[in-house]
């Protein structure tokens, strides 16, 4: 005999479930995750390794022994947060920083609210940002990448910090391209010859993942697209101010986590605003906080920091951007 079966919502699913929305970042990240391999080597692989196993573990270790919850590590989210908090690492980083970063991620970032869904912040931006602050010096130590005239890695400057101390120094921006520590081409910066992290090695391996999360629709153009826009508006009114002093705005665009950020970390579904105002908005935040800190500040880098201080702000904006109501009249 059928039975009436009463049930709360959602009644009708979709299509999108947690673990194929993972399962699809992953795939976008493989382009650039295989030119982190071909430009840092073992290196490279050795951090994305114990990123990720890192990460699985502790999650499930706290939510089978702390929180004494059935343990979610089959939705892959903890394999993405990995992934990404390895994006953000040199691949000479220390075994014990991965791990503590990873721990710090699940635990600080993520765990602590209640797990996926409930944190605030970006969880791998917060491991990265801790590692940052407790150890600047292994964590701006960057290799260059592997030639074939070298097999041994070496370490040297990324364009952000080569400008930021070229700059310190009384020089202007042309003189700091005419000398020998300037060594690449805006060629270069697409197809990945340059020092950095494992994120910031190609654009256009980025760009093809970024192609791919739009095809798929798991995330849309609005947050990636208003972020590069913001940032092509604030560099270039600085660079056409004194262009001596400010670097254009195809710079910014292209060195630094600025791709790697705006597509994969600033689209995070549960740290981002809900409405395509409120992600205009948190996007136009996040690329004038990321020029002011990039030009202003300490730091050469500031697409970590402006992302978490906008995540901050996302209840405010959701708050303040509702979606109209169906048959709401204003």
């Amino acid at each position: 005999m059928n039975k009436l079966i009463i049930s709360p919502s959602p009644h009708i699913h979709g299509e999108f479930s947690t673990k194929r929305l993972m399962r699809d970042v992953i795939i976008a990240l493989l382009p650039a995750l295989l030119a982190s391999f071909y430009f840092f080597g073992l290196g490279a692989a050795k951090v994305v390794c114990i990123s990720i196993i890192s990460c699985v573990v502790f999650e499930y270790l706290i939510q089978k022994f702390l929180l004494k919850v059935t343990p979610s590590i089959n939705d892959l989210s903890s394999v993405v947060t990995g992934l990404i908090l390895s994006f953000n690492l040199p691949s000479n980083l220390p075994v014990w920083l991965v791990v503590t970063g990873s721990l710090i991620a699940i635990g600080a970032g993520k765990m602590i609210f209640g797990g996926l869904g409930n944190n605030p912040f970006n969880p791998a931006l917060v491991g990265r940002v801790f590692l940052l602050i407790a150890r600047p010096e292994e964590m701006t130590t960057w290799p260059l990448p592997l030639t074939l005239a070298t097999a041994d890695a070496t370490t040297g400057a990324t364009p952000l910090a080569i400008i930021k101390e070229g700059l310190k120094n009384g020089l202007t921006i042309d003189q700091i391209k005419e000398s020998s520590d300037y060594t690449f081409s805006y060629l270069d910066t697409l197809f990945g010859q340059i020092g950095g992290s494992l994120g910031e090695v190609s654009a256009i391996a980025l760009l093809l993942g970024f192609a791919y999360l739009l095809v798929r629709k798991v995330i849309t153009w609005h947050i990636p697209v208003t972020i590069f826009l913001s940032v092509t508006v604030f560099s270039g009114i600085l660079h056409f101010a004194n262009s001596d002093k400010f670097i254009d705005p195809v710079f910014h665009l292209l060195t630094g986590g600025m791709i790697f950020g705006a597509v994969y970390m600033a689209t995070d579904y549960v740290t981002s605003p809900m409405t395509h105002k409120g992600m205009a908005v948190y996007g136009i935040g996040i690329g004038l906080l990321t020029i002011a800190i990039r030009t202003f500040g300490s730091y050469p880098e500031g697409m970590s920091f402006a992302i978490l201080f906008m995540n901050a702000l996302v209840p405010l904006i959701n708050k303040y951007m509702k979606p109209k109501l169906f048959g709401e009249v204003k």
